[in-house]
C-alpha cells in the first residue's frame, strides 16, 4: 500500500517538473530560433517578445533569466540572449515592437505570479539594471518619445520600468549601484519626465509622479533642488496643487492621484522658499499657519501609493523555503530510495510470497515488516544522497542561501508639514480673524489656477519649439469677496472684534502679536476718523489683552491719558477706558497712569453713575427707598453760572442747565460752580455736564458698565501696591495710589456711588474700599463719609463684599471725642448705633462671610434676632437720616454728605430682651422653642452672665434725661419727638453756635453736643434702676448653664449665693410674694438646685451660707398656700418644684443630710405636698426627693414616722399599662396618664430604695427590715422580690392587672382591701397626725387565708399552671419533699382506718404537693441533676418506694432521659400504685412512671397519651434520645398518632414533637428525610414552626403553588402509615432491641408529573404569582439554575423552558423585592451571555428575563458591567417580537433612577440609536406595533435626557429624519399599563400564609358547639 502511495506522490512530481521543463524549453525555443530580427515582418518580433512576456510572468519563466546560464549556447546566456533582442528590436524604432520589448522587462524587473520571491527579483534586476549602456539607450528612447509626444504606451512601459526599478517599494530590491546610476539618468532628463505632467493620460501622470516622487526622495546632491525648480519653472507645482485641493469623487484612480498629487506638493514645498512664496501669495495665510501645527485629522483615505510591505513578504518567504527545502530533501530522497527499493522488492518477492502464506493471519505484521525494512532503506538512501549534496554549489544557489537585504530608503528630503489639517481645512467653512474663507473664496481660487494653468499651456503650445518657462515669481491671487474687509496686518478686525469675548490667550489666532499691535496703533494714530479710531482702540484692547505679556510696557500711556481726559466723544471715551482697562495687566503702564493724573480723571468719570436713570430696580424684600419711573431726578437746584458779564446766575436744577445748553445760553467755556467742588470750572472741565450735554457720539457702555469698569480698574491698580509686605509688615508711606483715592477729592465720590444702590457697584465700592483703607491712617475718619450708612441702605444680597468692609472698619472709627479701650463692644463699634449687639458681635467674631449670611437670613435664636422686617426698617431709619441728599446726588453728582450721627435705633422685635456674650438671654431660656441649644463658652458666659447680674442690681440712674435733652435743644418735653425734628435742631443749633461761627457760643454748642449725643445713645431708652426681668433672665440663664454643662462648670465654685440667697430670702418675706408680675423665688430656687448639684464644693458653700435654712423658711411658706385648687403656673407650686428639686440635690452630701435631719418640719412638709395628687410634677418631685433622702437610715424612719408609706403605695395603683402599650404617641405635657405612670414609676423606686432591697451599685441603700416586712404584707413577698428584678412597668402591670399565678393571688378584692387600709390611713395622717402604728406589718388578704403555701409558692394554682416559671425550681422540690414527708405518718395512719375517707383535706393536700412535685420535675428538667439527700425527707415513703421515686426523679434529665431510665425501674415504680382509692396520687405517680412508648401505641393508655407526649417533648432536648427514638420507630408512632387521633391536641402536640425532631442538627435531617417521603415538605415544615396550622392543613384539601393535598392523598397516607406501625409494634414484642429502618420502596409525597422547583409547583405558581413564598431565595436561586441548565441546553426542552419562563417573569412581576436576591446568587452576568443566542427560543427567554432586571436598582448595577445593550440589540434582531420588551429594558436602564450615564455610553457604543429609528420606520411584525413604537421612542428620548451625553445623542436622532415624526409629542397613551400586582383575595405581602388560599375546606357558618374543646388555630 505504500508503495502505491509513494508511486501516485511521483507522478504528482512529475507533472510539476514536466511544466517547469515545458516553460524552460519555450523560452529556449524563442530565444534560440528567434531568426533575424532584422528581417523578421514586425508583426512576429512583436509577437515574439508578448509571448516571452507570458512564459516570464510565470513563476518558472520569471527564474529563467539567471538560472538558465549556459543552457542554451556555449557562447551565450539566456540573459545575453535576451538583451541582444532588446538592443535589435529597439533600434527597428517600432513603437509596437517597443512597448512589447518593453513590458517584457518590466515582467522580468516585477514577479506577477502569486507568492513572489524577492531574492529571485533581486538577481533578476542586477542582471537588467547591469549595464549602464542598456539603460541609457532605453531612456534614450523614452526621451524621444516624450519630446515628440509620441508612444504613449511606450512612455507608460518605460515609466513602469523605472517605477519598479526607482520607486518604494519596489526599489528596495533594486541593487543600490544600479539604483544610483538610473536615479541620475532620470534627474538629468527631468524636464521630459514634467512635460508628462501635462499628459491627458492619468496612467502616465501617475507613472512621471511615482518617478518624480522617488527622485526627489532619494535624489542626491542637488537633484532635489533642481526637481523643486523645475517644479516652478514648468508649472507642475499650481497643476499638482488644483488637483489635490479640487479633486473630490469616489473614484479609485482619481483618489489616488490626487493622493499622489498631495505628496508632490509636500515634496516641492519643503525646504523651498520659492514655492513656500508662491503659496503665501496663493492661499490666504490662516490656511498657511495649519501647516506648522500638532493637530490631528481624522484619516479620510487609506494608502494608495505603497501597495506592498516587502518586510512581510521576505518573512513569508523565508519560512516557506524553509519548509520547500525540507520537503524537496524528502521528496529527492524518497524518489531516489523508491527505485532500490523497487528492485528489492522484485528481488526477494519469492521470500515474501513465502512469508505472507506462512502468516496469512498476521497481515498486520507483514505490514510492520515492510515498512521497517523500507524505512531502513530509506534512511541509506538520505545518508548517500546528503554526502553527494557536498559538492560545490553554483552562484545562484549561494545568493540564495544569503539572508535578503533590502536596500534602505535614503528619503534625503522629508516635509515636515501637517499638510493632513491643512487639507482638511481647506474644504470647511472659516471665519476666524486671520481667515475667511468659504465657498466663494474656494472658487475664485480655483478659478485663479485654471486660468493662469491654461493661459500657460496656451504660451507653452504656441512656442513649442522654444522651453518656456512659467513666471511664479508675479503670479499672485487676489480675492474680491474680500476687498470690503478692514484688514491691518493679516487680521480682519470685524472677526477679530466678534470673537472678542470668546478667545482665551491659550487659543489666540494672532501671530507675532506685538508687529500687529504696533500696526494697529500706528493706523489708531493716523487716522482722522473716530470710527476707525473706536475700531482700532478695541482691537489693541483685544491683542493686548490677550498677548500683554509678549508685547510688554506700553510706551504711550501718557498719551492715551491725556485724550481721555481731551475727547468729547463718548464712544472713544469708552473705547479709551477699555483700552486702559487692558493696559493695567502690566504693573509698569500703571505707574504711568498713575503718573499722569490718570486716578483723578477716572474718579471724575465715576459719578456719572448717578446719572443712569433706566437702572433696572431689584424685587427685594427690602427695597424701601425705590423711586418710582416717574419721579423727577435732577429738580434740586444747586447749580450756579457765570454770564457773559460775570453775573452769577443761579440757583438752578440739572434740568435748566440743559434747556440753557439747548438754546446756546451755555457754552463749553461757561464756568460753572455747585456743591462739593472746589471753585469755578469751566462747563468742559465738569465731566457732569460735559458728558451729558457737550459730548458726541453713542456710548458703548451705559453710566452703570462705566463705573463698573472704573472701579475694577482702581481694584486692579491697588492690588498691584499692596499695604502690606509679603511677611506682614505695613508699609509706608502708603502707596501713592491709595494716598490718591483716600483724600477728599476721590474719596467721598467713591463712597457715594453707594447711593446707587446697584449690585455691581456696591459689590465693586466695598472691594475697592477694603483695597484703599487697608492700614491706611485716613481709615479712623471715613466714618465722615457717611460710608456706614450708605452701604447699609443697599438692598441687595451679594452683601458678602460688603461684610468684608464692615468687618475691617467698624471697630477702626475714631467717632468719639474719647477713644473707650476694652469697652462694651457696642461702644466701640461706630455700627452700635445702627445694627443690634448680636448683628456686631457676628460681624467681629465670626467675620464677613457667616455676618453676609445672616444679614440676608430671617433668624430667630438666641444667637442673633435679624429679618428682613427689621432689615427694612433699618433701610427706613437710615434713609430718613440721610433725608433728601440721595436726590441731590441725580443733580449733582459730586455733592458732598456732611456727617450727622444718627439716633440709635430701637428694634420692636428685640423689646425685653437682654443680650449678654454672643446671646439674646431671653431666646436663650426660652426652653420650648430652643431646648438644646448649644454655648460654646459656658465659663465665659457665665461669668458674663454674673458681671450683668451685679450691673443690673447696681444700676443707676441717667445724669440726664430725655426731657433735658428736649430742652437743650429747644423742643417740647412732654411730647415724643422723631428722629428727623431732631436732628433739624441739632443742626439749627450747631450752626449758630459753632465756634468758628460764634466764638461766645462754646459752652452752649457743647451743651447741644450732648444733648443729641444722649438722645443718639441707647441709654436714652433704657429705664432707671433695675430691671426684674433683667434679673429674672439672668437667674434663668445660669439654670440653664448649670444643667447642660454640669461637667464643664463643675471645677469651678459659684460666686453668686450671696446675690442668689438675698434674693431668696427677700422674696420669702415679700408680703406680694403670690401677687407680684415678676417672682424670682422660683427661678433662684431652680438656680440653687442646678449649682448644688452640679458640685458638692457649690452645695457646702450653700450650707455655709446658711442656704438650706432659707430655702426651708421659702418651702414652708409656700407648702402652706397649696390647697386641691393649686395650679402648676402657680409661685407656690413652681418654689416647692424647685426646693424639693435642690433638696434631691443636697442629699447627695452627708454635710448636707446632716442638716436636713436637723430640719424637721422639712420631712413633714415634702410627705404634706404628696398628698395632693392633682399637682402631679410636685408628686413627682417629691416622690425624687423621698428616693435621694433613703440613702440614710435615719432618714428613712423619719420618712416612715411621717407617713411616707401612705402616699407611695397609693401612687403605685395610679399606673395605666394599656397607655405604654397602646402604641400612641404620648408625651408628659399633653397626657396626664403619662405623668401618674411615671409617678408610680418613681414611687415603686422609692419605696424599693426606703426598703433597701436594691442591689445594683447606683441604687443601693441601706437595708431596712421594719420597711421590708411592711412591703411584704402590703404587696407580697412575690411582689417585693420581683422589685429589683423586674423593671418598674411589668411590677406595676402586675399590681393594676387580676392576677392568678402560683406566686400571686391578686384581683380585685385583694386591691380593694388594700386601697382601703391605705386611703384610711393617709387621711388619718393628714387631718390628726396619727395612723396605724405598725404602719401595715399586721396587715393580711382575706384572699389568702386558706390556701395551701410552700415555698411562697400556691399550690393548687401550681397544679393548674404547671408551665409557669418557677424561680427557684430546687428549693421548691426541696419543700415539696420535705412537706410530703412530715405528712406521711398521718397518711398512713388514715390508710390504716378502713372507713378512713379518702377525701379528706390534708390528704387531699398532700395529693396536691405530689402533684406539684411532678409538675416541677416535669417542667424543670434541670432539677433531676440535683442530689436529693435521703435524710433531706426524713424517712422513706411507702417501704421504701419514694426512694426509687427519687432515682427516677434523678434519672429523668436532659442528659440520660426518663425513658431509658424508667425500663430498669419500672416494676418498682408501678408499686405506687397500691393506694387503691388514691386517685389523684396514683395518676401522679403514673405520670412519671408511664412505659412512654408502649402508652403511645396502647389502646389501653389512650387517654394517657398527652402525658406521654408531653414528657416527650421534655426528653426530646437530646441528640442520643432522638437517635434512639427513631432507631425505636419513634417517628412512625408519632405519625400514626398524628393521621388517626381523634383528639386534635394531641395531634397538635404530636406535630410539635416531630417538628421538635427535626430540628435537632444531627439526627433531625435523617427524621425530616423519612417524613419528606411520606408527607409534603410543606407539612413537615409547619410541623415544626406552627403545629396547629399542620393539624388544619392535613385535614383539609389544598391546591397552591407549594401544596397539593387531597382526601385520596390523607388516606393513602393514613393506611400506609398504620400498617407500618403494626410492623414495627410486632418487631419489637418480639426483640425490644430491634433497630427500624424506614423501607426504601415507599415514596408517598409524589408530585404527579408536576413540574416542582424549590418545592413549589410552577404550573400553580404561574396562576398565582402574587403566592408568598416560604423560601423565597432559595427558590429563586434554584429556578434560575433550572432556567441556566436550559439555556445551556439550546431550548430543547420547550415546554418546560416556556413554563420556567413564564414562572420568572410572573413571580418578578408580582414580587420585586426577589430581585434583590439576584445580585449575590450570580446568575444576572449569565442570564445575558445568552442574549445574543441564534436559538430563538433562548434569546427570546433572555430578553425576558433580562427586562425584569431592569426594575431592580442592585441588579440594573450589574448589568452596567456586561454587554447587556448590544445583547438586547441582537435579541431584538433575532426575535422582532421582544423589541416592545427590549425598549423597556433599555429604558429601565437609561432612565439613571437605577443605574449611571455608563449604560449610555454603551448603547452608543452598540449603535442602539441607529437600530432603533431603523425600528420607527419599518413595519413591525408584532401584535401591538404602535405600543411598541411607543416604546421604542421612550427610550430614545430617555437616552437623550442624559446629562453626559445629551448632544451626542440628540446630534445623532436630530440626523433622522422619522425622529422628527415622533419627538414632539408624548406616546403615554400608547403604553400598556402595568398588570397589577396583587389581586383583592391575594395573600397580604410579607406574610407566608397557606390557610387564606388553595383550600377547599368550608369555614363554618354557626359557632361551634361550647363541648368542642380542641383548639384549632386562628384564622390571621
Amino acid at each position: 500500500m505504500k508503495l502505491i502511495r509513494y508511486c501516485q506522490g511521483t507522478n504528482l512530481g512529475l507533472f510539476a517538473e514536466n511544466k517547469e521543463r515545458l516553460i524552460t524549453g519555450a523560452l529556449g525555443s524563442l530565444v534560440l530560433r528567434e531568426g533575424d530580427q532584422s528581417s523578421l515582418p514586425a508583426e512576429e518580433v512583436e509577437a515574439q517578445f508578448h509571448a516571452l512576456r507570458r512564459l516570464v510572468a510565470s513563476k518558472a519563466g520569471f527564474a529563467c533569466l539567471t538560472s538558465l546560464q549556459g543552457s542554451f549556447s556555449r557562447a551565450f546566456s539566456f540573459r545575453e540572449k535576451v538583451g541582444v533582442k532588446v538592443i535589435k528590436a529597439l533600434q527597428r524604432n517600432d513603437d509596437g515592437i517597443n512597448h512589447a520589448a518593453l513590458d517584457m522587462l518590466c515582467a522580468l524587473m516585477q514577479p506577477m505570479h502569486d507568492y513572489p520571491d524577492l531574492k529571485q527579483e533581486q538577481l533578476n534586476k542586477a542582471s537588467l539594471l547591469a549595464s549602464a549602456k542598456f539603460q541609457e539607450k532605453l531612456m534614450e528612447n523614452w526621451v524621444s518619445h516624450v519630446t515628440h509626444g509620441t508612444g504613449a504606451l511606450v512612455v507608460l512601459a518605460m515609466l513602469d520600468f523605472l517605477t519598479f526599478a526607482l520607486c518604494a517599494p519596489y526599489s528596495e530590491t533594486t541593487d543600490g549601484s544600479h539604483f544610483d546610476r538610473l536615479l541620475e539618468i532620470v534627474a538629468e532628463n527631468g524636464r521630459s519626465l514634467y512635460r508628462l505632467f501635462q499628459h491627458p493620460s492619468l496612467a502616465i501622470v501617475k507613472g512621471a509622479g511615482l518617478v518624480m516622487k522617488a527622485v526627489i526622495e532619494e535624489g542626491e546632491g542637488d537633484i532635489p533642488e533642481r526637481m523643486q525648480l523645475l517644479a516652478l519653472t514648468e508649472g507642475a507645482l499650481p497643476r499638482h496643487l488644483f488637483t489635490a485641493l479640487y479633486t473630490q469623487t469616489s473614484d479609485g484612480r482619481l483618489l489616488t492621484h490626487r493622493q499622489l498629487s498631495r505628496h508632490l506638493v509636500s515634496l516641492w514645498t519643503a525646504e523651498n522658499l520659492a514655492a513656500m512664496d508662491l503659496l503665501t501669495r496663493t492661499v490666504p495665510l490662516g490656511l498657511l499657519i495649519l501647516l506648522e501645527s500638532k493637530e490631528t485629522v481624522p484619516l479620510d483615505d487609506i494608502d494608495r501609493l505603497n501597495l506592498r510591505d516587502n518586510l512581510k513578504m521576505a518573512e513569508e518567504n523565508e519560512e516557506r523555503n524553509r519548509k520547500n527545502q525540507v520537503l524537496e530533501t524528502l521528496d529527492r530522497a524518497y524518489k531516489t530510495t523508491a527505485r532500490k527499493v523497487e528492485s528489492l522488492v522484485e528481488k526477494h518477492m519469492d521470500k515474501i510470497e513465502a512469508v505472507e502464506r506462512h502468516l496469512h493471519t498476521g497481515a498486520k505484521h507483514v505490514e510492520a515488516y515492510y515498512e521497517a525494512y523500507l524505512e531502513k532503506h530509506i534512511d541509506f538512501a538520505l545518508q548517500h544522497w546528503r554526502s553527494r549534496m557536498k559538492k560545490e554549489k553554483s552562484a545562484e544557489e549561494k545568493f540564495r542561501e544569503r539572508p535578503l537585504v533590502l536596500r534602505k530608503r535614503r528619503e534625503k528630503l522629508k516635509t515636515t508639514a501637517n499638510w493632513p489639517l491643512f487639507y482638511y481645512n481647506f474644504n470647511r467653512d472659516h471665519s476666524l480673524p486671520n481667515l475667511i474663507w468659504n465657498y466663494k473664496t474656494r472658487e475664485e481660487l480655483r478659478v485663479a489656477l485654471e486660468s493662469e494653468m491654461r493661459a500657460f499651456n496656451e504660451d507653452r503650445d504656441v512656442r513649442s519649439s522654444v522651453v518656456i518657462a512659467w513666471n511664479h515669481h508675479e503670479f499672485e491671487v487676489s480675492y474680491p469677496s474680500l476687498r470690503d474687509e478692514i484688514k491691518i496686518g493679516d487680521y480682519y478686525l470685524r472677526i477679530l472684534l466678534e470673537q472678542e469675548n470668546n478667545t482665551a490667550p491659550e487659543d489666540s489666532p494672532i501671530r507675532k502679536s506685538y508687529e500687529f499691535f504696533n500696526d494697529l496703533y500706528h493706523r489708531f494714530l493716523l487716522t482722522p476718523k473716530v470710527a476707525m479710531k473706536c475700531l482700532c482702540l478695541q482691537a489693541m484692547a483685544l491683542v493686548y489683552g490677550l498677548h500683554h505679556k509678549d508685547i510688554g510696557q506700553f510706551n504711550d500711556t501718557r498719551y492715551i491719558i491725556t485724550m481721555l481726559s481731551r475727547t468729547c466723544d463718548r464712544s472713544e471715551r469708552d473705547r479709551l477706558l477699555l483700552f486702559l482697562n487692558k493696559l493695567i495687566l502690566e504693573k509698569a503702564n500703571v505707574r504711568e497712569i498713575v503718573e499722569a493724573g490718570g486716578v483723578r480723571i477716572l474718579a471724575d468719570l465715576l459719578t456719572l453713575a448717578h446719572l443712569h436713570v433706566s437702572r433696572a430696580v431689584m424685587p427685594t424684600q427690602t427695597n424701601v427707598i425705590e423711586a418710582s419711573p416717574d419721579m423727577a431726578r435732577d429738580s434740586e437746584k444747586e447749580w450756579y453760572y457765570q454770564g457773559a458779564n460775570k453775573e452769577r446766575a443761579g440757583p438752578f436744577s440739572f434740568k435748566d442747565l440743559k434747556e440753557f445748553w439747548s438754546n446756546n445760553s451755555l457754552t463749553l467755556k461757561t464756568l460753572c460752580w455747585a456743591q462739593g467742588m472746589d471753585g469755578w470750572h469751566p462747563l468742559s472741565n465738569i465731566p457732569q455736564l460735559k458728558w451729558s450735554m457737550a459730548a458726541t457720539g453713542q456710548a458703548a457702555m451705559t453710566e452703570s458698565d462705566l463705573g463698573t469698569l472704573i472701579l475694577n480698574m482702581l481694584i486692579t491698580m491697588c492690588r498691584y501696591y499692596p499695604s502690606r509686605t509679603d511677611d506682614g509688615a505695613v508699609i509706608r508711606p502708603l502707596p501713592r495710589i491709595k494716598r490718591l483715592l483716600s483724600d477728599s477729592l476721590s474719596l467721598p465720590h467713591i463712597v457715594q456711588l453707594l447711593l446707587t444702590f446697584d449690585p455691581v457697584l456696591v459689590e465693586k465700592v466695598a472691594t475697592l474700599l477694603v483695597e484703599i483703607m487697608q492700614d491706611n491712617p485716613h481709615l479712623s475718619t471715613l466714618y465722615t463719609t457717611g460710608v456706614f450708612f450708605f452701604i447699609l441702605m443697599y438692598m441687595g444680597s451679594n452683601v458678602l463684599p460688603v461684610g468684608r468692609f464692615l468687618h475691617l472698619a467698624h471697630m477702626q472709627q475714631a467717632f468719639r471725642a474719647e477713644e473707650i479701650v476694652g469697652g462694651d463692644i457696642m461702644q466701640q463699634s461706630i455700627l452700635g448705633q445702627i445694627l443690634p449687639e448680636a448683628m456686631v458681635c457676628y460681624l467681629e467674631n465670626y467675620g464677613a462671610d457667616k455676618f453676609a449670611e445672616i444679614f440676608l437670613g430671617e433668624f430667630d435664636t438666641p444667637e442673633v434676632i435679624w429679618s428682613s422686617e427689621m432689615r427694612r426698617h433699618m433701610i427706613e431709619k437710615l434713609a430718613s437720616h440721610l433725608a433728601d441728599f440721595t436726590p441731590r446726588l441725580m443733580s449733582n453728582t459730586r455733592a458732598l454728605y456732611h456727617y450727622c450721627p444718627i439716633p440709635h435705633i430701637t428694634y420692636p422685635q428685640l423689646d425685653h430682651e437682654l443680650f449678654c456674650d454672643i446671646y439674646y438671654l431671653k431666646h436663650l431660656c426660652d426652653m420650648d422653642r430652643f431646648p438644646d441649644w448649644p454655648i460654646k463658652d459656658p465659663v465665659a458666659l457665665l461669668k458674663r452672665v454674673l458681671t450683668a447680674w451685679r450691673n443690673e442690681v447696681e444700676k443707676q440712674p441717667s445724669s440726664m434725661s430725655v426731657d433735658d435733652a428736649y430742652t437743650e435743644l429747644g423742643l417740647e418735653q412732654d411730647a415724643r419727638h422723631d428722629d428727623a425734628k431732631i436732628r433739624k435742631a441739632y443742626f439749627r443749633l450747631a450752626q449758630k453756635y459753632h465756634p468758628d461761627k460764634n466764638p461766645e457760643g462754646r459752652d452752649k454748642f457743647e451743651k447741644v453736643n450732648k444733648a443729641y449725643e444722649f438722645l443718639c445713645s441707647r441709654s436714652a431708652h433704657s429705664i432707671d434702676g433695675p430691671d426684674p426681668r433683667n434679673i429674672l433672665l439672668v437667674i434663668r440663664t445660669q439654670s440653664i448653664l448649670f444643667a447642660r454643662y454640669k461637667e464643664v462648670l463643675s471645677p469651678y465654685k459659684y460666686a453668686g449665693y450671696p446675690m442668689l440667697i438675698k434674693t431668696i430670702q427677700l422674696e420669702a418675706d415679700d408680703e406680694q410674694l403670690f401677687s407680684k408680675e415678676t417672682s424670682l423665688l422660683a427661678a433662684a430656687a431652680e438656680l440653687t438646685y442646678h449649682t448644688i448639684n452640679c458640685s458638692a464644693l457649690n452645695a457646702e458653700e450653700l450650707r455655709r451660707e446658711k442656704g438650706l435654712e432659707v430655702l426651708q423658711g421659702a418651702y414652708n411658706r409656700c407648702v402652706s398656700v397649696l390647697n386641691a385648687s393649686s395650679k402648676p403656673s402657680d409661685v407656690a407650686v413652681q418654689v416647692c418644684t424647685n426646693i424639693a428639686k435642690c433638696y434631691t440635690a443636697a442629699a447627695s452630701f452627708p454635710l448636707c443630710r446632716e442638716k436636713l435631719i436637723e430640719m424637721s418640719h422639712f420631712i413633714k412638709d415634702l410627705c404634706h405636698t404628696l398628698y395632693f395628687k392633682t399637682l402631679l410634677r410636685v408628686c413627682l418631685v417629691g416622690v425624687e426627693c423621698v428616693s435621694a433622702l433613703a440613702v440614710d437610715q435615719i432618714l428613712q424612719m423619719n420618712l416612715l414616722q411621717a407617713g411616707i408609706m401612705w402616699h407611695l403605695l397609693l401612687f403605685l395603683f395610679s399606673y395605666d399599662f394599656t397607655l405604654d402599650e397602646g402604641g400612641v404617641s404620648k408625651s408628659e405635657e399633653s397626657n396626664q396618664q403619662e405623668l401618674c405612670n411615671r409617678l408610680a414609676t418613681l414611687a415603686l423606686h422609692a419605696c424599693g430604695r426606703l426598703a433597701g432591697i436594691y442591689t445594683s451599685e447606683d441604687n443601693i441603700t441601706p437595708a431596712n427590715t421594719v420597711i421590708q416586712g411592711v412591703l411584704q404584707k402590703l404587696l407580697t413577698p412575690y411582689v417585693v422580690s420581683l422589685v429589683p428584678q423586674k423593671p418598674a412597668e411589668e411590677v406595676l402591670k402586675l399590681l393594676t392587672s387580676n392576677v392568678e399565678t402560683p406566686y400571686l393571688v391578686w384581683d380585685n378584692g385583694t386591691r380593694t382591701q388594700l386601697l382601703d387600709f391605705l386611703n384610711t390611713n393617709q387621711q388619718s395622717h393628714i387631718k390628726t397626725g396619727q395612723s396605724d402604728p405598725e404602719y401595715g406589718a399586721a396587715f393580711e388578704f382575706d384572699a389568702h387565708k386558706d390556701e395551701l403555701v410552700i415555698g411562697g409558692v400556691f399550690i393548687r394554682i401550681y397544679n393548674k399552671q404547671p408551665t409557669f416559671p418557677i424561680q427557684n425550681p430546687k428549693e421548691l422540690t426541696l419543700e415539696l419533699l420535705q412537706y410530703i414527708g412530715g405528712e406521711t405518718q398521718y397518711v398512713h395512719s388514715l390508710l390504716s382506718l378502713s372507713s378512713a375517707s379518702v377525701s379528706h383535706p390534708r390528704l387531699a393536700m398532700v395529693g396536691d404537693a405530689l402533684r406539684a412535685l411532678v409538675n416541677v420535675i416535669k417542667n424543670n428538667p434541670e432539677i433531676a441533676a440535683f442530689n436529693f439527700d435521703a435524710q433531706t425527707v426524713g424517712k422513706e415513703i411507702f417501704n421504701g418506694s419514694l426512694s426509687h421515686l427519687r432515682s427516677s426523679l434523678c434519672s429523668s434529665t436532659c442528659v440520660f432521659g426518663v425513658e431509658m431510665q424508667c425500663i430498669g425501674h419500672f416494676r418498682l415504680l408501678f408499686s405506687l400504685l397500691r393506694l387503691e382509692g388514691c386517685v389523684a396520687v396514683q395518676q401522679s405517680v403514673l405520670a412519671v412512671l408511664v412505659y412512654l412508648m408502649l402508652a403511645l401505641h396502647s389502646p389501653a393508655l389512650v387517654p394517657d397519651r398527652m402525658i406521654s407526649l408531653n414528657i416527650l417533648h421534655a426528653l426530646m432536648s437530646n441528640t442520643k434520645i432522638v437517635k434512639e427514638a427513631l432507631n425505636k420507630g419513634a417517628v412512625m408512632y408519632l405519625l400514626n398518632i398524628f393521621c388517626s387521633s381523634d383528639d386534635g391536641d394531641v395531634r397538635e402536640k404530636t406535630a410539635e414533637l416531630m417538628g421538635k425532631m427535626t430540628c435537632d442538627k444531627l439526627v433531625g435531617p435523617r427524621v425530616r428525610l423519612i417524613l419528606n417521603r411520606i408527607l409534603p415538605s410543606t407539612l413537615v415544615d409547619h410541623m415544626r414552626d406552627s403545629p396547629s396550622t399542620a393539624v388544619h392543613m392535613y385535614e383539609g384539601q389544598h391546591e397552591n403553588p407549594e401544596l397539593i393535598w387531597t382526601d385520596d392523598s390523607r388516606v393513602k397516607v393514613a393506611a400506609t402509615v398504620s400498617r407500618l406501625v403494626e410492623e414495627i409494634h410486632h418487631q419489637q414484642r418480639e426483640d425490644p432491641n430491634a433497630v427500624w429502618k424506614f423501607p426504601e420502596d415507599i415514596t408517598l409525597s409524589s408530585t404527579s408529573g408536576e413540574i416542582v422547583i424549590g418545592g413549589v409547583y410552577l404550573r400553580l405558581l404561574v396562576a398565582s404569582p402574587s403566592w408568598v413564598l416560604r423560601k423565597p431565595k432559595q427558590f429563586v436561586s434554584d429556578l434560575f439554575d433550572a432556567l441556566l441548565d436550559l439555556l445551556a441546553k439550546g431550548g430543547g426542552e420547550g415546554e418546560t423552558l416556556e413554563l420556567v419562563l413564564n414562572s420568572i417573569v410572573a413571580v418578578l412581576s408580582t414580587q420585586r423585592n426577589l430581585l434583590e436576591y439576584l445580585p449575590q446568587l450570580g446568575h444576572i452576568p449569565r442570564v445575558v451571555s445568552h442574549l445574543p443566542s441564534k436559538c430563538l427560543p433562548v434569546a427570546r427567554a433572555a430578553a425576558l428575563t433580562t427586562h425584569q432586571f431592569t426594575f431592580n436598582q442592585m441588579c440594573a448595577n450589574i448589568l452596567e458591567g456586561t454587554e447587556v445593550i448590544s445583547g438586547l440589540v441582537a435579541a431584538m434582531k433575532l426575535r422582532p417580537d421582544v423589541v416592545g420588551v427590549a425598549c423597556e429594558a433599555l429604558h429601565n436602564l437609561f432612565e439613571g433612577r437605577v443605574s449611571g450615564p455608563g449604560l449610555v455610553e454603551q448603547g452608543l457604543r452598540a449603535n442602539v440609536i441607529p437600530f432603533l429609528l431603523t425600528l420607527l420606520e419599518a413595519k413591525l411584525q408584532v401584535p401591538n406595533p404602535s405600543s411598541t413604537k411607543a416604546q421604542i421612542v421612550t427610550c430614545l428620548k430617555t437616552m437623550a435626557a442624559s446629562p453626559q451625553h445629551a448632544e451626542e445623542v440628540t446630534a445623532l436622532l436630530e440626523k433622522s429624519p422619522v425622529w422628527a415624526q415622533y419627538r414632539d409629542q408624548k406616546h403615554d397613551l400608547f403604553l400598556e399599563p402595568a398588570p397589577t400586582t396583587l389581586s383583592l383575595t391575594a395573600a397580604a405581602p410579607g406574610v407566608a400564609g397557606y390557610l387564606t388560599q388553595g383550600t377547599s375546606r368550608t369555614m363554618p357558618s354557626v359557632p361551634p358547639s361550647v363541648n368542642d374543646t380542641r383548639n384549632h388555630p386562628e384564622l390571621p
